[in-house]
């Protein structure tokens, strides 16, 4: 299919691996000039090289979107980005009786006040241009609740809140904003929690692994790249009639009839 967004331009925050990484992918596959984004500049460097492949132009930039001066460079790489894609490391997975003050401050600002900074500094150019597609990246755990991630689902899902009235604003605009709600996906992230679990419970983490995969119905953990691909049908020109959604892509995993 195609996307009718070849030529558009797109900041896709957190992107030099993971689910970041397979939405810039997706987004430079489907010809979109792509801004990626994170904190590593060998890592961030590589992954330009690798998506630079696609044929697209890729702008690797440094920095650290939680602060003024890393959306600064952001938008200065892109001043009137097309499409946002907002995507953010969440807090480790914590107890909520251990969770302190300063800790849920941080968490706030990470995964609810970043991304909201970030649409309020674009979203006046989208509209005026007729065309945006904002998508965040949150979390299954703003739809069920998942053991230590109290923090990271509180501010996820106050984001949801919060910009479910603005995506009604917008959308006579042909500005969409989005959620994707990711389940269990192949990343280093993930991999990372499993070797704690494991370490915790003094078993092999392919031991944790085949246990979470067990209570998927897909019976698989999900794929970057098919990731991308749902965020780039957001990002499309097709999906101008789906706004203020939450899409859980899981597997799944979350048991509900609606």
């Amino acid at each position: 299919m195609d996307l009718g967004i070849a030529g558009r331009k797109a900041i896709v925050c957190a992107s030099s691996k993971g689910l970041g990484k397979g939405c810039a992918r997706s987004l430079a596959l489907a010809g979109c000039e792509v801004v990626i984004n994170g904190r590593n500049a060998d890592v961030l460097a590589a992954t330009a090289r690798e998506l630079a492949a696609t044929g697209a132009r890729i702008i690797p930039v440094v920095a650290d979107v939680s602060t003024r001066a890393g959306q600064d460079a952001l938008l200065a790489a892109c001043p009137d980005p097309d499409i946002l894609v907002n995507n953010n490391g969440g807090p480790p997975p914590k107890g909520f009786r251990d969770i302190g003050r300063e800790a849920m401050i941080d968490g706030v600002i990470q995964n609810m006040i970043t991304p909201i900074e970030l649409v309020q500094r674009v979203i006046d150019g989208m509209v005026q241009r007729g065309f945006g597609r904002i998508i965040n990246i949150t979390s299954a755990s703003v739809r069920t609740p998942l053991p230590g991630l109290d923090l990271s689902s509180g501010a996820r899902a106050g984001l949801t809140a919060f910009l479910a009235g603005v995506a009604r604003e917008v959308a006579h605009a042909n500005v969409t904003i989005n959620a994707i709600l990711p389940g269990a996906f192949d990343t280093d992230r993930l991999a990372s929690g499993t070797k704690r679990i494991a370490e915790q419970r003094g078993v092999d983490p392919a031991t944790v692994t085949k246990e979470r995969i067990a209570g998927i119905p897909a019976r698989r953990l999900g794929q970057s790249d098919e990731f991308g691909e749902l965020c780039a049908f957001l990002a499309s020109q097709q999906a101008g009639y789906i706004t203020g959604q939450s899409v859980l892509i899981d597997g799944g995993a979350f048991r509900t009839a609606f």
